[in-house]
């Protein structure tokens, strides 16, 4: 948050005036330090901040210090002149530059600095010499001493006000040349613009103009709105930022504030799980942001009963329309996912495998699915999921445990291992590409750069590995068995299912512990934990105390736990696009999908059993 300009001396230029009037005699140009205003077309006298010049008084009780009562009237504070000035400049961006003039004449404050009116009134009527000269008065504010600000974490320097000269002369060239005056263009490029010897870059651009042949070109090569109120408030806005906030307040100040405040308390939100409310108009100022528990998913709205042994796994596509199941039982079931309704439909059974399922993993685009089995299971499965096809069944050797698999994102490769000492990187067709030897993988995750390789193994750690020039390197150590782990959307975290420790957050690329969650029972179970929700804020992992868990992903306690599952919850997921859909999967056989509340009563509600007739 930029200064705002406490801390100055509340009897300098640059302060709101309270009490006697200061004796500065009215500008003809401005009313507030604003632009003049009209009463039903008749012009409202102007006067400073709408007070009426006059002489101070020697007089303790002057009319500007006395209310109508007769009363002394308070000394604002630093902060409520603050205050005052911002819902001014609010005012004065919704055109009610009248009640402005009221509010500032009855607080005794300025808006801003008379020279920043007349600068910004000269930018706004395209008055490029006097914004000029301005902008030379406004110089040695920039330096005073109580008005130096931070900004961009750089002091206001010459920079600066070299910075501002060269985007007021720079809007002052685009408008001679919309205007066909290639002459004073010229001029303008030669004579002002190139002796500031600053961004001499933009300037062999900007004489690159000069060769438009007519105006939309201009506006389309210098990706400029044209001359007019459009672009000069684009222009101020940004000389605005340059200025100390006692001189001119930075453009839209109150709506920033605003937002920064609706924004910590939506992160400060356990709840928070949408991003239909992003900007002011969707929100409530008058009440504190709060979602309620009943917004999440928590509540179970549909138990799919298809399977007829352990569900070990369960996954959403990437596009969030289905959802795929893998069983003790054999069977892959890919379930259709209504985004309306939020419901699940037994959409195909995939079929053939001689295991049971442990591990599944879509294909970028979702069109291919892998399936692979326990540590005893050798193969890999890799159907086409829209016709429900088994395209590929690989294995290398009968002694190989193919128990991981995760895609390269070009679609076209995956690399799969297991716990004695396989490490393949293969096509489609599982043909073998590449293979890494002695690597006793637990889990794998291909990183987006396309090269890099995640494998957490037997040692307790885990290690990248590049397949283009075979180098390896750690990045996560545990003291205790890592069961699996999962990667977050833009490959920064790690979250990983620790041997009797619960769910860890690693930092990737800082290589570090972040946070341990509390309340989960891991033991040696295969557990799989998941990031989601809106923006991945949330972390849920199964149990073996049959519950799941959500944790918001700043909090090392649960925000919810939720019980339904009777036997060790093995995996859940949450839908990548529906933020308020999850699915877990459990040792009793069933896949439960949570979501926020019923609209119906809670004493009548009852979830959605899918089911059919199972012959194991």
């Amino acid at each position: 948050m930029q200064a705002n300009g406490a801390g100055q001396d509340r009897d300098s230029e640059l302060s709101c005036r309270n009490g006697a009037q200061n004796g500065e005699s009215s500008s003809s140009e401005v009313t507030n330090g604003l632009l003049p205003v009209t009463n039903n077309g008749n012009t409202v006298s102007n006067n400073n901040n709408g007070v009426s010049a006059q002489p101070a008084s020697n007089n303790t009780n002057s009319p500007s210090d006395v209310t109508s009562g007769g009363k002394k009237k308070k000394r604002l504070s630093q902060s409520e002149e603050d205050v005052i000035r911002l819902i001014g400049q609010h005012l004065h961006d919704l055109g009610l530059n009248q009640t402005v003039d009221l509010l500032m004449q009855e607080s005794g404050c300025r808006l801003e600095h008379p020279s920043a009116t007349k600068f910004r009134n000269h930018v706004m009527e395209g008055e490029w010499d006097k914004a000029e000269s301005d902008l030379n008065e406004l110089k040695a504010l920039m330096h005073s001493p109580s008005a130096i600000v931070v900004n961009n974490n750089h002091n206001i320097s010459s920079c600066c006000f070299q910075r501002m000269k060269f985007l007021l002369l720079q809007q002052k060239y685009l408008e001679y040349l919309e205007d066909g005056k290639v002459l004073e263009a010229l001029q303008v490029l030669r004579a002002e613009l190139t002796p500031l010897k600053y961004n001499t870059e933009r300037i062999h651009i900007l004489s690159g103009y000069l060769m438009c042949s007519h105006a939309e070109d201009l506006r389309a090569k210098a990706e400029w709105e044209g001359k007019g109120t459009a672009s000069r408030t684009k222009l101020l806005d940004k000389l605005q930022t340059y200025l100390p906030p006692s001189v001119m307040l930075p453009p839209r100040r109150l709506q920033t504030l605003l937002k920064q405040a609706v924004e910590l308390q939506r992160e400060r939100c356990l709840y928070h799980n949408t991003k239909l409310d992003s900007g002011l108009d969707s929100v409530s100022l008058l009440l504190d942001h709060a979602c309620s528990r009943k917004q999440f998913p928590c509540y179970t709205q549909q138990i799919l009963t298809e399977h007829c042994n352990e569900v070990w796994f369960c996954k959403f596509s990437n596009d969030g329309t289905k959802l795929a199941t893998g069983s003790k039982d054999t069977t892959v079931i890919v379930w259709h996912v209504d985004t309306e309704t939020h419901t699940l439909k037994l959409m195909k059974t995939l079929e053939g495998h001689a295991y049971g399922v442990s591990y599944l993993a879509w294909s970028p685009d979702d069109a291919y699915l892998i399936a692979c089995g326990p540590d005893d299971c050798s193969e890999l499965w890799l159907w086409n999921v829209q016709t429900g096809e088994l395209r590929t069944k690989m294995s290398q050797s009968h002694e190989d445990s193919l128990t991981s698999v995760s895609w390269n994102p070009d679609g076209k490769r995956f690399v799969t291992g297991g716990q004695r000492g396989q490490f393949y990187q293969c096509d489609l067709d599982g043909n073998l590409l590449d293979s890494w030897e002695g690597v006793r993988v637990q889990c794998l995750w291909c990183l987006s750069d396309g090269r890099t390789v995640l494998a957490s193994d037997t040692h307790q750690r885990i290690r990248g590995y590049n397949f283009e020039d075979l180098t390896d390197r750690n990045i996560v150590q545990e003291d205790h068995p890592i069961m699996s782990f999962t990667v977050s959307k833009n490959g920064r975290l790690a979250l990983l299912n620790v041997a009797t420790q619960g769910v860890h957050l690693w930092d990737l690329q800082d290589r570090v512990l972040v946070r341990k969650y509390q309340g989960v029972t891991q033991g040696f179970y295969t557990i799989h934990s998941c990031f989601g929700g809106h923006n991945e804020d949330f972390i849920a992992s199964g149990s073996e105390d049959h519950k799941v868990y959500i944790w918001h992903r700043r909090s090392e306690l649960p925000i919810a736990e939720l019980t339904g599952h009777t036997r060790t919850v093995n995996c859940v997921s949450w839908n990548p696009v529906l933020p308020g859909l999850l699915a877990s999967a459990s040792d009793d056989g069933t896949v439960r999908i949570w979501g926020p509340a019923p609209f119906l009563d809670s004493d009548i509600y009852k979830p959605v059993i899918c089911s059919s007739t199972c012959v194991c």
